[in-house]
């Protein structure tokens, strides 16, 4: 089967009807704006219908609450009164940009043979995948006449790209209500291979931590005046001196315990000099962060707070030197650091009083889950089943999820996404051409099928 739409996907008896139903939630475009007065609300509330339609047994079943105006939590009724569980999942997505897309990116369709088979789209992976496969699993289940040990509240945010203020909410409103779930499950780290040299096994990259998330302003003041006669240096030539330094400068690189914690794991799973290196990582640190700085910026953001310029602002007009200049910079602050620090360090690196560094928003790094017991143990013991070969790997996550809101209310918030992704497609993430193979998105349904079965 090729070159399938959404709409023949309903339909066509070849096809999983799981990924039918994922196709139809990718179809509508929830895509959050860092203004929420930009964001088309309609979009989500067509999105919550559609959940309702292609999910039947979990809205006739679970109880369910809208807070922050568009976040969904439910409440899946336990037998028992064990301590609950919180499995999270994010309803919105990122703007798919103006750059071309191989297949439409609202256009859910799927293309591709054999294992290479896949679903095209924005969301598929980053987070409508998780969303839907929760939702399948839960459906199943409830299906089969199956009700869990314990609560199970599912928590679907709306603004987790931009604000997370959806999950923040929710999290408050757990917690006035004195819930202390046993452990939460939010997106995260994937099933990767070839991810470490000489590790053959696929590394299932449990996050146990995320970094903070910072957003600073830097502005330059100025006088003004007819662009015929310029000073030294004016507003916009200040900030761009200003982003270079810091550019020039990065933050120092330090191997973390999460990440030596990940080395060891995978060592289990490495032979030769590099299986001594990993599982020896307690004395081979500076070789291995060393080697992680060089694989390149995805190891290289595991070592150190990350920065850059993301957008900037200056002039009025072409024939006017600009009276005011500004950008705004992304930081991602590692775990046994602060925001605070962080904002000092681009400051010094700036070295320049006239820019004015200001934090404009920013949440701090998380704290560190435990590597065992309730939730590592279950996704383990779950691994185990639906993708044996796979090594559970402490990870240290280096975007920020809705997860970290639930840091509050419970010491094991792990950041995992059962899904094995080549490197093609976790590039896909907040860029063009996201897309989920057939094979990986069905196993993932199966992985969240197994763990409710197990709550």
């Amino acid at each position: 089967m090729t070159d399938a739409t959404h709409s023949d996907l309903t339909h066509d008896s070849t096809v999983d009807p799981a990924v039918g139903r994922l196709a139809r939630l990718v179809a509508v475009p929830t895509v959050s704006r860092a203004d929420p007065a930009e964001t088309d609300w309609s979009a989500f509330a067509r999105f919550r219908e559609l959940l309702a339609e292609t999910f039947p047994h979990v809205h006739a079943e679970l109880e369910r609450e809208l807070i922050a105006e568009h976040t969904l939590v439910m409440r899946w009724r336990g037998q028992g009164d064990g301590a609950p569980v919180v499995l999270m999942a994010h309803q919105d997505v990122v703007d798919p940009g103006t750059k071309a897309w191989t297949h439409p990116p609202f256009g859910a369709e799927l293309h591709g043979t054999g294992d290479d088979l896949a679903l095209w789209g924005r969301g598929t992976i980053d987070d409508k995948g998780s969303l839907s496969g929760i939702l399948e699993a839960v459906e199943q289940q409830l299906a089969a006449g199956f009700r869990p040990s314990r609560d199970v509240y599912l928590v679907f945010g709306h603004d987790e790209e931009t604000h997370g203020t959806g999950a923040a909410a929710a999290a408050a409103l757990l917690q006035q209500r004195g819930i202390r779930p046993e452990f939460v499950l939010d997106e995260g780290g994937a099933i990767v291979a070839g991810f470490l040299p000489g590790v053959a096994a696929p590394l299932a990259a449990i996050g146990l931590a995320e970094k903070g998330t910072v957003l600073l302003e830097l502005s330059v003041e100025d006088t003004g005046g007819h662009g015929s006669t310029p000073p030294p240096i004016s507003a916009i030539g200040r900030l761009a001196r200003a982003i270079t330094r810091m550019d020039a400068k990065p933050f120092p690189s330090v191997l973390t315990s999460t990440v030596r914690a990940m080395f060891q794991a995978a060592g289990r799973g490495a032979t030769g000099a590099f299986g001594v290196l990993y599982r020896g990582a307690s004395w081979s640190g500076p070789i291995l962060r060393r080697a992680l700085v060089a694989s390149g910026p995805e190891g290289d953001a595991m070592t150190r707070t990350t920065r850059v310029a993301t957008t900037i602002r200056g002039g009025h007009a072409q024939n006017a030197i600009p009276e005011q200049a500004s950008a705004v910079v992304n930081l991602r602050v590692l775990p046994g650091s602060s925001i605070a620090e962080a904002a000092d360090y681009v400051r010094r690196a700036i070295d320049d009083p006239l820019v004015r560094v200001e934090v404009i928003s920013g949440s701090e790094p998380s704290p560190v889950s435990p590597a065992s017991g309730p939730g590592w143990d279950l996704i383990a013991a779950v691994l185990a089943e639906v993708v044996p070969d796979a090594i559970p790997t402490p990870y240290a996550q280096t975007g920020a999820t809705d997860g970290r809101h639930f840091t509050t209310i419970s010491e094991r918030v792990y950041r995992f996404t059962p899904f094995d992704l080549t490197t093609a497609e976790r590039g896909g993430l907040h860029a063009v051409d996201e897309r989920i193979r057939v094979s990986s998105y069905l196993r993932g349904v199966r992985f969240y099928r197994e763990l409710v079965g197990r709550l």
